[in-house]
C-alpha cells in the first residue's frame, strides 16, 4: 500500500505541471513576440538562459507608478548577473506610457501588449502582474498587485535563480 501511495504522488509531480496551463507556475514560459518602445520587436526567446522578470503594468495603475523605481534598481543591480527585466505595457493604447515613461524613464526594455494576448497566456488578472521565469525558461513565480515590501519577494527568487 505504501508504495503505490508513493507511486501516486511521484506521477503526479510529474503530471500537475504537465497539465497546468501555459505561464503556469512550473511550466515553460509562452513565448512571444512585442514592440519595444525602441521601436523593435523583442522576442522572450532572445533571453534564453537568463533569469527574466516581466512586469505587466499600466500607466494609469498608481502600484505600478510605485513600482516601477524599484523595479529599475533591481534591473540595474542584477542585470549583470544573467538577469533581465522586460516591462510590459498592456494599455491599448500606448502614448500614455510613453509620456509616463519620460517623467519616470527606466533603462530595461518597454513592450507593449496592445491587444493583451501575452497578458492572457500569463494569466494577468489584475495591475501590475509579476512573472520570473528561469535560466530553463520555466514560470518560476507569478505574482499579482503590488504593495510596499513585495519588491523583498522578488529579490529571494532573483537571488536564488541567478545562482542556479
Amino acid at each position: 500500500m505504501r508504495n503505490h501511495i508513493v507511486a501516486v504522488v511521484a506521477a503526479l509531480a510529474i503530471a500537475v505541471p504537465a497539465l497546468a496551463g501555459p505561464g503556469a507556475i512550473g511550466a515553460p514560459a509562452p513565448p512571444f513576440n512585442l514592440a519595444s518602445q525602441a521601436g523593435k520587436n523583442v522576442s522572450l526567446s532572445q533571453y534564453k538562459g537568463q533569469v527574466v522578470m516581466l512586469n505587466f503594468w499600466a500607466s494609469w495603475c498608481g502600484p505600478c507608478r510605485q513600482e516601477m523605481p524599484l523595479l529599475e534598481g533591481i534591473y540595474k543591480k542584477y542585470n549583470k548577473l544573467g538577469f533581465t527585466m522586460l516591462g510590459v505595457n498592456v494599455e491599448p493604447d500606448s502614448n500614455a506610457a510613453v509620456d509616463w515613461l519620460k517623467q519616470t524613464p527606466v533603462s530595461f526594455p518597454i513592450l507593449f501588449d496592445k491587444d493583451s494576448k501575452v497578458s492572457q497566456l500569463y494569466d494577468v488578472t489584475g495591475m501590475p502582474s509579476t512573472v520570473i521565469i528561469d535560466r530553463a525558461g520555466k514560470v518560476r513565480m507569478l505574482h499579482h498587485g503590488y504593495k510596499p515590501g513585495d519588491e523583498n519577494e522578488y529579490l529571494d527568487s532573483i537571488r536564488a535563480l541567478v545562482r542556479e
